[in-house]
């Protein structure tokens, strides 16, 4: 896998052509947004050390406006210029997660053995609200600090409006959630995994390596080039045993306004 053109393909197909059903795209000469419902986010910028700042500048007055400054992302990557620019967003007032994550790709001409085999764990395709509730029980107790109403109610819109879209799975012991995951499916090369949390007492049994398998297996069925994830650094080192290498690093810049800025 040369890791120079899977970067550029998924610059083209992933962060600048991208649309996402119930989503709406905007494009402009320096940046791509998507905008949802009740949130937003840069996706690509193509910016240079003299525009950048007043680009960022723009694009908050714009999400101001939407009246999603409070849900407002720029999706930044290693590779994205100027150099500096994480340094930039943070003056403006975004925070940035760190560590970063690791842009991983897998490609699904063969799939590695353990990823090809029949999963054994008790994992099920979620459908309705129902299952929805049960991963999200497994995403709260992980991270108890987060808001994830929005997030939750964008995945009830699509399982409804546009259910082709993704596929959302969680594995059980016992009858109880434990872990957590999901798949999307974009008219492009890539599909996507998301989420994969784990109930720590849960934790190396392999029940996310299972979700990962049980993924990766319908993205081949349906005829997709490669598998991509944005993996933490406890992840990473499971994929990289399954083949991903990494082809960008990522972070997530989440506006929190002028208080923040410096």
């Amino acid at each position: 896998m040369d890791v120079g053109q899977i970067r550029a393909l998924y610059d083209q197909q992933q962060r600048i052509d991208i649309r996402y059903p119930g989503t709406r795209r905007e494009a402009t000469e320096h940046v791509v947004r998507v905008i949802e419902p009740e949130r937003g986010a840069v996706i690509y910028s193509q910016l240079d050390a003299a525009n950048a700042d007043a680009v960022i500048a723009q694009e908050i007055a714009h999400f101001t406006a939407l009246g999603l400054a409070d849900e407002f992302e720029w999706k930044l990557f290693g590779h994205d210029q100027p150099a500096d620019l994480r340094e930039r967003l943070i003056r403006h007032g975004f925070e940035v997660n760190e560590p970063a994550d690791a842009v991983m790709a897998l490609d699904l001409s063969e799939l590695p053995p353990k990823l090809a085999q029949p999963v054994t764990h008790d994992v099920r395709r979620v459908t309705d609200e129902r299952g929805l509730a049960d991963i999200y029980a497994v995403i709260e107790a992980v991270w108890p600090e987060e808001d994830h109403s929005v997030a939750q109610r964008n995945k009830i819109t699509l399982l409804r409006e546009h259910p082709e879209s993704i596929s959302m799975y969680a594995a059980y012991v016992e009858g109880q959630p434990v872990c957590e995951g999901w798949i999307d499916f974009p008219e492009t090369d890539f599909a996507g995994l998301w989420g994969g949390a784990t109930l720590s007492e849960y934790r190396n049994r392999g029940l996310y390596t299972a979700l990962v398998a049980v993924r990766a297996q319908e993205a081949q069925r349906r005829g997709y080039r490669f598998l991509t994830i944005d993996a933490s650094p406890m992840s990473r080192a499971v994929l990289e045993k399954q083949g991903f290498v990494v082809i960008a690093s990522a972070w997530e810049c989440n506006y929190r306004g002028e208080s923040a800025a410096r």
